[in-house]
C-alpha cells in the first residue's frame, strides 16, 4: 500500500486466554493492544481469542483457531514445509513414460478438445466471478498482531500459515517507541531496545546473500548482519553512557532542591497535569507514548524554595525488559525525586490494574520508598456515586481533573504543604564580604526576617535542613 493511499492498513488482533486471566482482563488486553495498533496506523477489523494453557510453541493457536485466523487473511491456514521433494531419476523416466503412453492412447486428443471448448465458454463468467474475489482480498487484514511476545519460529509459522505480516506485542511497542523519540538521547534509547528485538530474529536472505561467494566463503549474511548489529549497538552504549553522565551532572545541581515526579500508565494524564501544574508547554495527546522524553519544569507560580516537577515515560502492561533497561536514565527521575505523585486515569476500568503495573516497575528500579501520594485524575468523567465509592477505597488519595483549575490549584497547594511539613527555620549570619552571594540563600529558602548589626546580615530562614546545613558551612568558611 503506497504512503499517499488515505485507507489505513487493516489488522487483525490474536490473543490467548490462560487460566489465571479473567474475562476483564482478556478484554482490557485486547482493548490496549488495539490502540497500541491504532496508535501505529492500524485499523483493527477482527480478533480470534482462544483458551490455552499456554502459547502452542509452533504456531500460537491450536489447528482449529489457526485455520480460523487464515480464513480472515487469506493464507493456507497450515505450515507448509520449506523442503524441496526429491524425485529419483528413475521415477522421473517412469513418469515421462505414463506422459507419452497417455498421450498416444485412442480417444486422447478427443477429451482435450472438449475440454478446451468448455474453458473458452467459461471465460467470461470466470472474470466476472474473480471481480468480487479481487475486492474481497482488498479487505482482507494485512497484518496479525498477536499480544504476546513470540519466538522467531512463531513469527516465522504464523506467517507461513496466514500469509500476513505478523507482530507481536513487544514489536508494537517498540515500534510505537521509535516513531515518538524526539530528543537525541531517546533514540538512541529506542534505537538499542529495537536492535536487541531485531538481532535474533534476522533471518537468512533468499536473494542468493546466505554465503559470501569466492574461494574462502565466509559468514552468512544474517551473521555479517548480527556483526554489524553488535558494533552499533556497542556504538549506542557508549554514546548513551556519556548523555547519561551528563545528566548524572545535571541532577547533582539540582540534588538539594524540592522535585516532585509524575509517574503512571501511559495516557493517564500526566502531560496534561505537567501542563497545568507548571504552565509549559509539553506535547498533550490521546495517544499512547505520546511523549517519551522526561520534562523538568518549576512548579508555576514558582516558590522560594523552588519547586522542579519532572513528567518520566510512562508504564504499560507486558512492557518490554530492554526499553525498561534502556530508559533506565529516564527513570532515575522518579527514584531521585522527594515527592512521587502516581496518576491514574480513574475512569478506567482497569485502573488498579495499571497501578500495579506502574508500581512494580518502579519497585524493580528502588523507587518504592520515595514519599507518594495516588492522583485520581480525568474524575470529571465519573458520577457522584463512583467518586464517593473511589473515596472509600482510597480515603487517602486526591480526586481531580487536570483540565478543571481549581483541582490544580488544590494539588498545588498540596504539595507545597509537604514540603513545609519538613522544613525547619533557623538563623543565618552572612558576612559583609559575601554580601554578593545573599542570592544563594532566597533561592533555596524562604526568607522570614533580615537584620544588620556589626558582623554582617542576619536572616531567619525557612528551609529544608540539607538546604541550611549545606548554607551555612558556605558562609562560616
Amino acid at each position: 500500500m503506497s504512503k499517499n493511499d488515505p485507507i489505513r492498513p487493516r489488522a487483525v488482533l490474536v490473543g490467548v486466554q490462560f487460566p489465571s486471566v479473567s474475562d476483564t482482563e482478556h478484554a482490557a488486553d485486547f482493548a490496549e493492544l488495539k490502540r497500541l495498533v491504532h496508535t501505529l496506523g492500524y485499523d483493527t477489523v477482527a480478533t480470534v481469542s482462544q483458551r490455552r494453557s499456554s502459547l502452542a510453541s509452533g504456531t500460537v493457536l491450536g489447528t482449529g483457531k489457526l485455520k480460523e485466523l487464515a480464513a480472515l487473511t487469506g493464507g493456507p491456514g497450515v505450515i507448509k514445509s520449506g523442503a524441496r521433494d526429491r524425485t529419483t531419476k528413475a521415477r522421473e523416466r517412469w513418469e515421462a513414460e505414463e506422459e507419452e503412453a497417455s498421450a498416444e492412447a485412442p480417444g486422447a486428443e478427443e477429451p482435450e478438445l472438449e475440454a478446451s471448448d468448455a474453458e473458452d465458454e467459461e471465460t467470461e463468467p470466470a472474470e466476472d466471478a474473480a471481480a468480487p474475489d479481487e475486492a474481497a482480498a482488498a479487505q482482507r487484514p494485512t497484518v496479525v498482531v498477536v499480544d504476546h511476545e513470540l519466538s522467531p519460529s512463531q513469527l516465522r509459522n504464523l506467517e507461513k500459515a496466514t500469509g500476513a505480516e505478523v507482530m507481536d506485542r513487544t514489536g508494537v511497542i517498540v515500534d510505537i517507541f521509535h516513531r515518538h523519540a524526539r530528543s537525541h538521547e531517546a533514540r538512541m534509547q529506542v534505537e538499542i531496545a529495537r536492535l536487541n528485538y531485531l538481532a535474533p530474529r534476522l533471518r537468512e536472505s533468499t536473494g542468493g546473500r546466505e554465503r559470501q561467494q569466492g574461494r574462502g566463503a565466509g559468514d552468512s549474511a544474517v551473521e555479517l548482519d548480527r556483526r554489524k548489529i553488535r558494533d552499533r549497538l556497542a556504538e549506542l552504549r557508549e554514546g548513551l553512557a556519556a548523555i547519561e553522565r551528563d545528566q548524572d551532572h545535571r541532577r547533582y545541581a539540582r540534588r538539594d532542591q524540592l522535585r516532585v515526579a509524575l509517574v503512571g500508565y501511559t495516557n493517564a494524564g500526566k502531560s496534561s497535569l505537567m501542563r497545568a501544574l507548571t504552565g509549559s508547554e509539553v506535547l498533550v495527546a490521546d495517544q499512547l507514548f505520546a511523549t517519551l522524553d522526561t520534562t523538568v519544569r518549576a512548579l508555576h507560580p514558582e516558590t522560594k524554595p523552588r519547586v522542579l516537577v519532572s513528567d518520566t515515560v510512562g508504564f504499560i502492561q507486558k512492557l518490554p525488559h530492554d526499553l525498561v533497561a534502556s530508559f533506565r536514565s529516564t527513570l532515575d527521575e522518579a527514584l531521585e525525586a522527594s515527592l512521587l505523585l502516581y496518576v491514574v486515569d480513574a475512569s478506567d476500568p482497569t485502573w488498579d490494574a495499571q497501578l500495579e503495573v506502574t508500581r512494580t516497575v518502579l519497585r524493580e528500579i528502588g523507587a518504592n520508598s520515595v514519599p507518594s501520594k495516588l492522583l485520581l485524575n480525568k474524575v470529571d468523567r465519573l458520577d457522584a456515586a463512583a467518586r464517593e465509592a473511589l473515596l472509600a477505597r482510597h480515603p487517602d488519595a486526591i480526586l481531580l481533573s487536570a483540565h478543571q483549575p481549581e483541582d490544580v490549584a488544590a494539588l498545588r497547594q498540596t504539595i507545597i504543604r509537604f514540603f513545609e511539613a519538613s522544613m525547619v527555620e533557623a538563623d543565618l549570619v552572612i558576612p559583609y564580604a559575601s554580601q554578593g552571594r545573599i542570592g544563594e540563600v532566597y533561592e533555596h529558602t524562604t526568607v522570614l526576617t533580615q537584620e544588620y548589626d556589626e558582623s554582617g546580615s542576619r536572616l531567619r530562614v525557612r528551609g529544608l535542613p540539607a538546604a541550611i546545613s549545606k548554607l551555612t558551612q558556605a558562609f562560616q568558611a
